[in-house]
């Protein structure tokens, strides 16, 4: 009898791990494309003598190994299509934003991207609450409007400390992360001839800088951060609706919980798989 149970135990278990292989064959191609990629870009730029951009190519390809640490390290599950959502969110800014010059080329590619970032540090937030509420060595338990609450709060600092880094890249290599705007008309009260607190409009139909002649002056990223920011707020305030309802139990949808973090037990450990590669979901111990 026991040696029957331990047969169909084996059973389920190469049953399991044929999907879990099947599973993670999207997850393996992704990564090996994408770090193709890069590195092809990684040596382009190496023989145009482009340091900066051979620079940004080593950065990706070290991103690129966050979710495979978060999980061997932290021990807290990346699952399998938010790990590929990083990923590509990762070459969408470095490899085709930067280098490739799409944030240039194409005025929506910034806007998309810090978008989909406020949206992924809303999941990310409540993912963090779930695995501390559902601990029993933490003793927190907060409500679904708290959960929602701290996931918009936490997207949004990861958006501020972002454009801290932009204005810091800025000042201190001469970059420019902050994309410039230029602003044909100004309106403040610095300018009131009787210096009163009432906004002057002042439109801008001549700006020379250097003998050339511009279209109006440059706000140094103002504009930028402000709209940002506030696509960053957007994609927090609708991740952080469908966590509050999630965590009302009100909508267990595959949208909300393929984008959840968990905790992964002592006890278990990621498949042994290539370098970079790992486990979005647990084994199941038989």
């Amino acid at each position: 009898m026991a040696k029957r149970k331990t047969v169909k135990n084996r059973a389920s278990s190469r049953e399991e791990f044929r999907k879990l292989s099947k599973s993670k064959k999207i997850l393996a191609i992704v990564y090996l494309v994408l770090r193709v990629l890069v590195v092809g870009v990684l040596v382009a730029q190496v023989l145009n003598r482009n340091w900066m951009n051979v620079f940004t190519c080593i950065l990706t390809l070290i991103l690129f190994c966050i979710p495979s640490f978060i999980e061997r390290r932290i021990r807290i599950d990346v699952p399998d299509v938010l790990e590929v959502i990083v990923l590509f969110f990762i070459f969408a800014a470095e490899i085709l934003g930067e280098i490739r010059e799409y944030y240039v080329a194409y005025p929506f590619w910034d806007t998309m991207l810090h978008t989909t970032n406020g949206f992924l540090m809303g999941a990310i937030g409540i993912s963090l609450i779930n695995i501390l509420n559902r601990s029993d060595k933490v003793a927190l338990r907060l409500s679904p409007l708290f959960v929602a609450l701290v996931a918009f709060c936490f997207s949004m600092t990861i958006g501020v400390l972002w454009e801290f880094l932009e204005y810091s890249a800025d000042s201190l290599f001469a970059t420019d992360m902050q994309k410039d705007t230029f602003v044909s008309q100004v309106n403040t009260v610095l300018l009131h001839p009787d210096g009163r607190n009432i906004p002057v409009h002042i439109p801008i139909e001549s700006v020379v800088i250097n003998g050339e002649e511009w279209p109006g002056y440059v706000d140094i990223g103002l504009h930028d951060t402000i709209k940002d920011m506030f696509v960053n707020f957007v994609g927090a305030v609708v991740f952080s609706v469908f966590g509050f309802f999630y965590s009302r139990g009100k909508s267990k949808t595959k949208v909300v919980e393929n984008l959840l973090l968990s905790a992964i037990d002592d006890k278990e450990e990621p498949p042994d798989k290539p370098d970079g590669e790992h486990s979005g979901e647990r084994d199941t111990e038989q």
